[in-house]
Protein backbone atom coordinates (compact mmCIF):
# COMPACT_ATOMS: atom_id res chain seq x y z
CA UNK A 1 0.00 0.00 0.00
CA UNK A 2 2.97 2.62 0.66
CA UNK A 3 5.52 1.24 -1.75
CA UNK A 4 5.22 2.56 -5.77
CA UNK A 5 8.03 2.13 -8.29
CA UNK A 6 10.92 4.63 -6.38
CA UNK A 7 9.41 5.51 -2.97
CA UNK A 8 8.09 3.87 0.00
CA UNK A 9 6.08 5.93 3.31
CA UNK A 10 6.86 4.72 6.36
CA UNK A 11 6.51 5.70 9.90
CA UNK A 12 8.36 8.95 10.92
CA UNK A 13 10.65 7.93 14.05
CA UNK A 14 12.95 9.76 16.52
CA UNK A 15 15.58 8.75 14.78
CA UNK A 16 14.21 11.14 11.82
CA UNK A 17 14.35 14.29 13.51
CA UNK A 18 17.77 15.52 12.87
CA UNK A 19 17.51 15.04 8.94
CA UNK A 20 14.07 16.98 9.43
CA UNK A 21 15.43 19.50 11.42
CA UNK A 22 17.62 19.89 8.30
CA UNK A 23 15.32 20.46 6.30
CA UNK A 24 12.68 22.20 8.01
CA UNK A 25 15.95 25.12 8.54
CA UNK A 26 16.70 25.24 5.05
CA UNK A 27 15.13 28.57 3.57
CA UNK A 28 14.70 26.83 -0.24
CA UNK A 29 12.62 23.82 1.15
CA UNK A 30 10.52 25.79 3.42
CA UNK A 31 9.70 28.71 1.14
CA UNK A 32 6.56 27.43 -0.43
CA UNK A 33 5.24 25.45 2.04
CA UNK A 34 5.88 27.07 5.26
CA UNK A 35 4.22 30.49 6.16
CA UNK A 36 6.26 31.01 9.06
CA UNK A 37 9.72 30.40 7.25
CA UNK A 38 10.87 30.38 10.65
CA UNK A 39 14.54 28.70 12.19
CA UNK A 40 14.02 26.56 15.10
CA UNK A 41 16.49 24.54 17.22
CA UNK A 42 16.77 21.13 17.49
CA UNK A 43 14.74 20.83 20.76
CA UNK A 44 12.01 22.43 19.16
CA UNK A 45 11.86 20.21 16.74
CA UNK A 46 12.76 17.07 18.55
CA UNK A 47 9.43 19.07 20.76
CA UNK A 48 7.16 19.13 17.35
CA UNK A 49 7.72 15.74 15.90
CA UNK A 50 7.06 14.12 19.93
CA UNK A 51 3.91 16.39 19.84
CA UNK A 52 2.62 16.97 16.93
CA UNK A 53 3.47 14.51 14.28
CA UNK A 54 4.17 11.02 16.76
CA UNK A 55 1.48 11.67 19.05
CA UNK A 56 -1.17 13.10 17.48
CA UNK A 57 -4.50 11.31 17.19
CA UNK A 58 -5.57 14.12 14.80
CA UNK A 59 -2.56 13.28 12.04
CA UNK A 60 -0.34 10.80 10.48
CA UNK A 61 2.66 11.42 8.97
CA UNK A 62 4.99 9.36 6.86
CA UNK A 63 8.75 9.54 5.74
CA UNK A 64 9.38 9.57 1.95
CA UNK A 65 11.77 7.20 1.69
CA UNK A 66 13.56 6.44 -1.91
CA UNK A 67 13.53 2.57 -2.09
CA UNK A 68 17.16 2.20 -4.18
CA UNK A 69 19.14 3.25 -1.32
CA UNK A 70 16.93 3.58 1.75
CA UNK A 71 17.34 7.24 1.95
CA UNK A 72 14.52 9.88 3.56
CA UNK A 73 13.94 12.35 1.37
CA UNK A 74 10.96 13.88 2.48
CA UNK A 75 7.37 13.92 4.74
CA UNK A 76 4.27 13.99 4.03
CA UNK A 77 1.19 14.22 6.50
CA UNK A 78 -2.53 13.74 6.72
CA UNK A 79 -3.55 16.49 9.75
CA UNK A 80 -6.44 18.01 11.05
CA UNK A 81 -7.77 14.88 10.36
CA UNK A 82 -12.26 14.94 11.32
CA UNK A 83 -13.24 11.39 11.60
CA UNK A 84 -16.90 12.17 11.79
CA UNK A 85 -17.05 14.42 8.73
CA UNK A 86 -14.47 12.19 6.64
CA UNK A 87 -11.98 14.82 6.12
CA UNK A 88 -8.06 15.59 6.56
CA UNK A 89 -5.61 18.53 5.08
CA UNK A 90 -2.38 17.19 3.71
CA UNK A 91 0.96 18.38 3.45
CA UNK A 92 4.28 17.18 1.44
CA UNK A 93 7.94 18.58 1.77
CA UNK A 94 10.43 16.93 -0.64
CA UNK A 95 13.31 17.99 1.54
CA UNK A 96 16.19 16.32 -0.61
CA UNK A 97 16.84 19.18 -3.13
CA UNK A 98 18.46 16.17 -5.54
CA UNK A 99 14.97 14.89 -5.54
CA UNK A 100 12.83 18.04 -6.76
CA UNK A 101 11.76 17.92 -10.43
CA UNK A 102 11.81 14.35 -10.48
CA UNK A 103 8.00 13.44 -9.61
CA UNK A 104 8.26 11.71 -6.32
CA UNK A 105 5.77 14.33 -5.03
CA UNK A 106 3.12 12.98 -7.52
CA UNK A 107 4.03 9.29 -6.40
CA UNK A 108 4.33 10.28 -2.71
CA UNK A 109 0.86 12.14 -2.92
CA UNK A 110 -0.77 9.36 -5.20
CA UNK A 111 0.37 6.78 -2.13
CA UNK A 112 -0.94 9.41 0.47
CA UNK A 113 -4.43 9.76 -1.08
CA UNK A 114 -4.64 5.60 -2.20
CA UNK A 115 -4.75 5.85 2.32
CA UNK A 116 -7.09 8.72 2.37
CA UNK A 117 -9.15 7.35 0.61
CA UNK A 118 -8.89 3.62 0.09
CA UNK A 119 -8.13 2.63 3.62
CA UNK A 120 -9.28 5.68 5.54
CA UNK A 121 -12.27 6.10 3.81
CA UNK A 122 -12.38 9.40 4.00
CA UNK A 123 -14.57 11.67 1.88
CA UNK A 124 -12.28 14.90 1.18
CA UNK A 125 -8.97 15.67 1.08
CA UNK A 126 -7.92 19.41 1.46
CA UNK A 127 -4.27 21.41 1.04
CA UNK A 128 -3.25 24.86 1.02
CA UNK A 129 -0.89 26.04 -1.97
CA UNK A 130 0.98 29.14 -2.34
CA UNK A 131 0.13 31.00 -5.34
CA UNK A 132 3.65 30.99 -6.83
CA UNK A 133 4.21 27.81 -6.41
CA UNK A 134 3.63 27.09 -9.71
CA UNK A 135 5.08 23.23 -9.71
CA UNK A 136 2.93 22.01 -6.87
CA UNK A 137 -0.28 24.28 -8.49
CA UNK A 138 0.07 22.37 -11.47
CA UNK A 139 0.46 18.96 -9.74
CA UNK A 140 -2.27 19.24 -7.95
CA UNK A 141 -4.47 19.99 -10.67
CA UNK A 142 -3.35 17.26 -12.62
CA UNK A 143 -3.79 15.05 -9.11
CA UNK A 144 -7.31 16.21 -9.45
CA UNK A 145 -7.94 19.05 -6.69
CA UNK A 146 -10.35 21.91 -7.51
CA UNK A 147 -9.81 25.13 -6.51
CA UNK A 148 -12.25 26.02 -3.14
CA UNK A 149 -11.16 29.26 -2.30
CA UNK A 150 -8.37 31.92 -1.93
CA UNK A 151 -6.99 34.42 1.27
CA UNK A 152 -5.95 36.90 -0.42
CA UNK A 153 -2.25 38.29 0.02
CA UNK A 154 -2.13 36.15 3.24
CA UNK A 155 1.45 35.91 2.58
CA UNK A 156 4.34 37.89 2.41
CA UNK A 157 7.60 36.90 0.63
CA UNK A 158 10.57 38.30 -1.12
CA UNK A 159 9.04 42.01 -0.40
CA UNK A 160 5.75 41.37 -2.28
CA UNK A 161 2.00 39.78 -0.83
CA UNK A 162 1.09 36.45 -2.72
CA UNK A 163 -2.29 34.30 -2.12
CA UNK A 164 -2.69 31.59 -0.39
CA UNK A 165 -5.09 28.77 -2.47
CA UNK A 166 -7.62 26.28 -0.82
CA UNK A 167 -7.77 23.54 -3.14
CA UNK A 168 -9.32 19.93 -2.15
CA UNK A 169 -10.67 16.78 -3.57
CA UNK A 170 -13.76 14.21 -2.85
CA UNK A 171 -12.82 10.63 -2.74
CA UNK A 172 -15.30 10.37 -5.80
CA UNK A 173 -13.44 12.75 -7.52
CA UNK A 174 -9.97 10.62 -7.31
CA UNK A 175 -11.70 7.02 -8.22
CA UNK A 176 -12.52 8.97 -10.77
CA UNK A 177 -9.26 9.65 -12.02
CA UNK A 178 -8.01 6.25 -11.22
CA UNK A 179 -10.08 4.34 -14.19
Amino acid sequence: MFVSKRIKLRKMTMEDVERYHSWRNDVDVMISTNPLLDLYTLSETKAFVEGVILNSSSSKSYIIQDKANEKAIGITSLINMDQKNRNAECIIDIGEKDYWGKGIGKEALKLLLDYAFLEMNLHRVSLRVFSFNERALHLYNKMGFKQEGVSRQALFRNGKWHDIIHMGILEREYLAMQD
